[in-house]
């Protein structure tokens, strides 16, 4: 049952990525970009939602890489992600999650 969550979170990363980015939308890397959004509307350099990447001008061949992987993470673990994302911890360079998407694509040291 993740790919109904996984639709459900692409559908809400999509309307507050357009509506936060001033409609700035487009398709790379295996990611729908939102770009130019407000620095307090993600985490860290960007954040995927879904299929949903919310940034505001991190967008990198590597980092796209990065987020393409967590799309995946989203596409198996649907709405559980989040859960699973947030017990994994705050650290990126122990979270499990992060280590997988790569480390060095997403410029963590």
């Amino acid at each position: 049952m993740a790919l109904p969550g996984y639709w459900f979170a692409t559908a809400m990363g999509f309307v507050w990525g357009a509506l936060l980015s001033g409609f700035r939308i487009s398709r790379r890397g295996g990611v729908v970009v939102a770009r130019g959004m407000p620095g307090w509307a993600f985490g860290r350099g960007g954040t995927t939602i879904g299929a949903v990447y919310l940034t505001s001008s991190t967008l990198s061949d590597s980092v796209l890489e990065h987020e393409a992987v967590h799309r995946a993470q989203w596409r198996r673990y649907g709405l559980a992600f989040i859960p699973l994302y947030l017990m994994a911890g705050q650290d990126p360079l122990k979270n499990r999650f992060e280590i997988e998407a790569g480390l060095a694509k997403a410029g963590y040291r």
